[in-house]
């Protein structure tokens, strides 16, 4: 190999050892390392940086568009409702997550499914008090082991037919559900590992929610309103039974108040629900579609709601409204907010909101336009202004336009009329253009982070193939089958499961290919059990962030470090490589 080749290498395991041992992010190690490729002159600008233009980056940062859209629509919480119900266990939580995953992945780009389903599992584990961490890694796999079902499941399985196509005289390939007998015993074993190993081989760094005996309680009135989704259904099929750090303390109907409310008992239009819980908790309520905060004053205000998000007011001693009630003082004429809630040093304040009388050091929790915090920070009404992230209230009569939309990208991309890019940036547009989200909550969407990543891969897999250190890699340890069809097929996997954690599935898939053929003729058999392994070991990326997509999507929302992949993904790529050599000849034939 030439010097640049052993650069080349030298670089990588310098990532992979900063990666796996350090605390350095993702993105800092790969644009380091992509750096000096570009110094020492191994790789031209124009190489370095094709990353940045390269259409799996871009479609991924359009997604991130299209995920926060289905969020802010609250179309996300129904999606959590219809899919992954009330889980009994950790167990049963993963397996409510994988096994739909699967499916989809198996007739769908797994990159969408993922970036659809980040938001909603994460709103999901917070209401079960479940870690993301237990629950994203398994969403990623299962993603990417149901793709590998079908020939249309990952692009990498329709480049490879296509090079199979252009092989045989007939241009013949794979048909639709081909790839099913092997791609459903791993899809099996994949579900199987993961739910008997990843309660000791993941971590529990998260924890979705932190109650501590201080945590600052609020009281708050919430109305079920006309016409409402949850008129009709009990307090726990409206899912208002376990709410982390919160409790429905009564409900105000007719003039009654129904106390020590039973789970059974049904709601009706006009109902107030009154709860009491931490700040976290009450964003919850406000993402459920059907109630809205029981105040009038909310109508009154001069923006729409769209424009509006809660903020935290801690009042002084030096406010004007201090020994006032909320309404005598009228708080929303004055500082053009609402107030939904009020804490008071772990006080219950049993009262109407505005019959509330402030003190000073009260907790207000106001709904109000997000200028607020600039018009009041330095305010001598209030000792302490906070804006609370992710508390704009959901759009959620805008969440059918999100959702056809959705549906709409899914059947443009899967039956061939647009390219999955062509049909992202349609779908993000169209969301823009319907107000299901607004421009500048798009640009705050996307996780420069996780594209930086992916850019960088890219970079450095270039390195890796215009130096000829990957050929020259495959080549040597393809050299040690001794004759033999199986040993053959194992190294073949082996090889192509490491240059797919270095470089994109892809790029190793058309790698391999070539080899893949050149193995085969010269044993003499059937090269149809050496295409498949190659397909399958592309896909079969479990063992580091950096080798699929749908993994470093997952990386940074799941709190991971590099050697979680490695711990929990080494194991499962061997099983999955075992099935595979075992079953490609067994099905295809040498």
């Amino acid at each position: 190999m030439i010097w640049e080749a052993w650069f080349t290498l030298g670089v990588v395991l310098l990532c992979f050892v900063l990666l796996a041992f350090t605390r350095v992010a993702a993105d800092i190690a790969l644009v380091a390392g992509l750096t000096l490729l570009l110094l020492f002159n191994v790789l031209t600008p124009e190489q370095a940086l094709s990353g940045l233009a390269n259409e799996g980056m871009v479609t991924v940062g359009v997604l991130f568009v299209i995920s926060a859209a289905l969020k802010e629509t609250g179309a996300i919480h129904w999606l959590t409702q219809a899919l992954f119900g009330r889980p009994k266990s950790l167990s049963h939580a993963q397996l409510r997550v994988m096994a739909p995953v699967a499916v989809l992945s198996a007739f769908l780009n797994n990159t969408p499914v993922v970036a659809m389903m980040i938001p909603a599992i994460h709103d999901w584990a917070r209401k079960f008090q479940l870690s993301v961490s237990k629950l994203y890694i398994p969403l990623s796999y299962a993603a990417i082991v149901g793709g590998t079902c079908t020939l249309i499941g990952t692009s990498t399985n329709l480049v490879i037919n296509g090079l199979v196509m252009a092989e045989t005289p007939r241009h013949e390939g794979l048909g639709m559900f081909e790839l099913a007998w092997i791609g459903i015993p791993c899809t099996l074993i994949t579900l199987v590992y993961l739910l008997a190993s990843s309660r000791w081989l993941l971590p529990d760094r998260k924890p979705v929610i932190a109650i501590g005996d201080d945590a600052r309680e609020y009281v708050v009135e919430m109305e079920v309103e006309e016409g409402s989704p949850l008129v009709g259904k009990s307090i726990e099929e409206a899912g208002l039974r376990q709410l982390p750090g919160m409790y429905l303390i009564e409900i105000e109907r007719d003039e009654r108040v129904l106390v020590a409310v039973s789970p059974h008992e049904r709601l009706y239009a006009h109902d107030r629900l009154v709860f009491a819980g931490v700040v976290d908790s009450v964003l919850d309520l406000q993402k459920i579609r059907g109630l809205t905060p029981a105040t009038d004053q909310l109508f009154k205000l001069d923006s729409p709601r769209k424009d509006r998000c809660l903020i935290e007011a801690v009042v002084s001693n030096t406010c004007p409204m201090v020994g006032q009630s909320i309404r005598a003082g009228r708080f929303r004429s004055v500082y053009n907010a609402a107030v939904i809630a009020v804490a008071r040093n772990g006080e219950q304040i049993r009262k109407k909101i505005g019959d509330i009388v402030l003190k000073p050091g009260d907790t207000l929790l106001v709904e109000t336009h997000s200028t607020f915090v600039d018009q009041h920070r330095n305010s001598r009404d209030f000792f302490l202004v906070s804006r609370l992230a992710d508390s704009t209230p959901p759009r959620h009569e805008r969440a059918p336009i999100a959702v056809v939309t959705l549906l709409g990208m899914v059947m443009l991309a899967a039956t061939g009329v647009m390219s999955m890019l062509e049909a992202a940036m349609l779908a993000a547009g169209i969301l823009i253009v319907t107000r299901c989200i607004s421009g500048n909550s798009a640009r705050r969407s996307v996780d420069w982070q996780v594209l930086i990543v992916i850019a960088a891969a890219y970079g450095i897999g270039q390195a890796l193939y215009v130096t000829g250190a990957a050929t020259s890699i495959a080549h040597l340890l393809l050299g040690l089958t001794a004759g033999s069809p199986m040993v053959a097929l194992m190294m073949l996997f082996l090889v192509t499961t490491i240059l797919t954690a270095l470089i994109t599935n892809n790029a190793a898939a058309v790698l391999m290919f070539p080899v893949a053929l050149s193995l085969a003729s010269e044993l003499g058999v059937n090269f149809m059990p050496f295409v498949v392994v190659v397909m399958i070991a592309a896909s079969a990326s479990f063992a580091t962030p950096i080798g699929y997509q749908t993994n470093l999507m997952v990386y940074g929302p799941g709190g991971y470090h590099f050697s979680d992949f490695i711990r929990i993904g080494v194991p499962l790529t061997l099983l999955v490589g075992l099935v595979t050599v075992v079953g490609a000849p067994l099905v295809w034939g040498f």
